[in-house]
């Protein structure tokens, strides 16, 4: 068993028993087709220096006899106690680009459930659904699990100083992790447009939390100028470290279903860091010989900030694509609410790759999406909805067979944003600000809207109102 120390909330130790190779080496490469420049980890960086490219880790393979054990070895890990076993990242640190030697930050992300859905698999008129739900992890979103990788790897190279741009998740969760480690994070949202609840947890953690004028894409511009000069450490999802981490939902997830890969991966689009990673994940699994095939994958915005869907809806899938953002993108769901994703060129190339599509819905029909996703007794944040209202548009226009197997990722947890959920069965839920300009906002009429129920303090008047109401299951 590997020794096991702590200190200062960061977690030391020596490798499990039972490893069949240490950590793959790795590299850095842009990912433009005229450049691909090289560089080395240890250079903390986030971007191309030469062309201002986003970068990939390159892994090197590990031998092919110690390939074939891998899901043996991630799978006896589970039983350990050690800090780097008991992660849902870490226990499967053969497809991570650096060691789970110390120090390493972890709050034992990962490790998140696979939930049927027959009730959503009925709206959205498909045989069978599974949901991947992210929003178990220890901050709440899919956001743990690619920055355990990011702030390990910062930590080690020396920065004190870690910053990002964010809607409200990625705050939370870089607040949570520079805690563990004892650095600073300094967060930039934009002003008004971040969930209360998310903001309480950056807070709370200690991070400094600066409210800029604009959108998310605003405070996205001036953290990367505020990194290029090395004084801050960048762990947006355009930091090749957390796409790392984010991967291995890929891994646990074939875990999860017997390493039967299904026939779709569905998710939410926002700054695109989600179909990046996993995308990466399913392929590199592909490549090292524990798949036989890819998913396809959907991924799927809100009409009102949704560039890359606009993208795929033109057909502009190669190389010189170029996406045209939203200058300024309206959603309620506001985790997504991106109008120039940084990783869009990486989510292309998944696309591409696995035939995948990219559609928009609407405010309303996230909003029922959600409250069926509740009628399933699984509760999530308004982005993640967005998976099966696309779900649901995508069978009924024959793009997804109602035989396949798919799987729907849920992002965040319901208590990101639980005055959406009052406002939505309250009937006060209205569309976003500005999006009917000239009037008066436009309410959002629930399908399934569930209000609460005034009754007097009576026996007779509960079974009264008992007798004279049922539950509607209907999920038309």
């Amino acid at each position: 068993m590997s020794e096991v120390t702590q200190r200062a909330g960061v977690t030391t130790h020596g490798v499990a028993s039972g490893n069949p190779a240490a950590s793959s080496t790795a590299q850095l490469r842009c990912i433009e087709e005229n450049c691909r420049a090289t560089y080395s980890l240890d250079e903390t960086l986030v971007v191309c220096p030469r062309c201002g490219g986003l970068l990939d880790v390159e892994l090197n393979d590990i031998a092919e006899p110690a390939r074939r054990v891998l899901p043996g070895v991630w799978a006896e890990r589970r039983t350990s106690l050690a800090p780097a076993d008991t992660s849902g990242v870490w226990r499967f640190r053969e497809m991570l680009p650096i060691s789970a030697s110390a120090p390493l930050v972890t709050l034992r992300e990962g490790n998140t459930p696979l939930y049927e859905a027959p009730r959503a698999a009925e709206y959205t008129h498909i045989d069978q659904m599974w949901l991947k739900h992210q929003g178990a992890n220890p901050t709440g979103s899919f956001k743990d699990t690619g920055m355990t990788v990011a702030v390990t790897h910062a930590v080690r190279q020396g920065a004190r100083t870690l910053a990002c741009a964010s809607t409200g998740n990625t705050a939370a969760s870089l607040a949570a992790y520079a805690a563990r480690a004892g650095v600073r994070a300094v967060i930039l949202v934009p002003h008004g447009q971040v969930s209360s609840a998310k903001l309480a947890q950056s807070l709370d953690y200690g991070a400094s939390v600066l409210e800029l004028e604009g959108n998310f894409d605003s405070a996205m511009r001036v953290v990367r100028e505020l990194a290029e000069d090395g004084s801050l450490y960048l762990v947006n999802s355009v930091n090749p470290l957390r796409v790392e981490g984010q991967k291995t939902v890929a891994i646990e997830l074939m875990e999860q279903v017997g390493w039967n890969v299904p026939d779709w991966i569905v998710v939410p689009g926002g700054n695109l860091g989600n179909i990046s990673a996993l995308g990466k994940g399913f392929i590199e699994m592909r490549r090292w010989g524990l798949l036989d095939r890819l998913p396809q994958f959907a991924v799927i915005q809100a009409e009102g900030a949704s560039p890359f869907a606009h993208l795929l809806a033109e057909r502009k899938r190669d190389a010189n694509a170029a996406l045209d953002p939203v200058a300024d993108p309206r959603t309620l769901a506001t985790a997504i609410r991106i109008g120039a994703p940084v990783s869009w060129k990486r989510g292309l190339r998944v696309l591409a790759e696995t035939g995948g599509a990219s559609i928009a819905v609407s405010e309303r029909e996230i909003a029922d999406a959600k409250a069926i996703l509740g009628r399933d007794g699984i509760g999530c944040e308004p982005a993640s909805a967005t998976t099966i209202a696309g779900i649901r548009k995508l069978a009924a226009n024959g793009r997804i067979r109602k035989s396949e197997t798919v799987v729907a990722v849920l992002t965040g947890h319901l208590l990101k944003d639980v005055d959406y959920t009052a406002k939505y069965h309250s009937g006060r839920l209205t569309e976003p600000e500005g999006a009917a300009p000239g009037g008066e906002p436009k309410p959002i009429k629930g399908a399934f809207a569930n209000p609460p129920a005034r009754v007097p303090a009576t026996r007779a008047g509960i079974l009264d109102y008992l007798r004279r109401s049922k539950q509607d299951s209907s999920v038309e």
